[in-house]
């Protein structure tokens, strides 16, 4: 089982960080047999799993239905569920108790966008109640509107000082990891060199702790579009494109179900009905 703990060894051991995220039952089980370090239950959901035009639609309830499909289907993997938007900055009550509402459904940790007194006081709060917290800087999805788009984070020496000193304090306050999205690859390492925690890289070049991806993406089962950090290993849209294709011709062909795929009467019961 791996754990917090998992993560530090890691990174004190110069051994990468795997992560991948997971929305499905399925999907979880075949990421705890490849005996990856982290699953993700991120709420890039909305659009891979549910079709939102972005995240800012999903709810808390919707979240933790996902979260339980997974955790039923990676009982021994260290799952993280992404807060969605909205389920924490109102108040530090309400952030406590839908982080605690993940817990109960399954997720080992949670994960939090930006660094703020806020965040820092929930994150502080999250760690004191036995909720670890993963962070996460550099492009936030969940502030896509103030920031401007999809925009590369910590371009000059000014804002990446800036991003590594958010980082410091998450450490400090007691995230065990911080992710850092859309950065360029020096931006990400001097920022990795600099923190004690572990960092998740996404779009941030090769020199963080650890990777994570979105699996429907690197498995090109979500075709709407493609980030340019994301390599695909396979293409499962054209695979099972074909197979649903081939299945439509024989049931049109009677060649689906075939004798094998059947069930008969016996000849006795065979019998009978020709003499009824």
């Amino acid at each position: 089982m791996k754990t917090v703990s998992t993560f530090q060894r890691l990174k004190d051991n110069n051994e990468k960080i795997v992560m991948l995220t997971a929305y499905d039952y399925s999907t979880a089980k075949v990421l705890e047999e490849s005996e990856i370090d982290g699953i993700l239950v991120g709420d890039s959901l909305a659009m891979v799993a549910l079709g939102y035009e972005n995240t800012y639609n999903i709810t808390i309830d919707e979240m933790l239905i996902f979260i339980q499909a997974v955790s039923r289907g990676a009982k021994n993997s260290f799952i993280i569920g992404d807060m969605p938007f909205m389920s924490y900055n109102l108040n530090l009550s309400q952030g406590l108790e839908n982080a605690s509402k993940m817990i109960k459904a399954g997720a080992n940790a949670i994960k939090l966008e930006g660094c703020n007194d806020y965040i820092l006081s929930l994150v502080k709060r999250c760690v004191e109640s036995g909720i670890p917290v993963l962070g996460h800087l550099g492009f936030t999805p969940q502030l896509m509107n103030t920031i401007g788009g999809h925009k590369i984070q910590g371009k000059t020496a000014e804002s990446i000082e800036l991003i590594l000193e958010s980082a410091k304090k998450l450490e400090e306050a007691g995230c065990f990891a911080v992710v850092l999205e859309l950065l360029p690859a020096e931006s990400a390492k001097y920022i990795t060199d600099n923190l004690k925690i572990p960092t998740i890289g996404i779009g941030a070049g090769v020199n963080c702790s650890g990777q994570i991806v979105v699996t429907d993406d690197i498995t090109g089962k979500f075709t709407d579009f493609t980030p340019k950090f994301v390599k695909k290993y396979t293409n499962l849209h054209d695979i099972v494109l074909s197979g649903i294709q081939e299945y439509k011709n024989e049931v049109k062909r009677e060649l689906f179900p075939s004798p094998e795929e059947s069930f008969e009467l016996s000849e006795n019961e065979k019998e009978k009905l020709t003499q009824a």
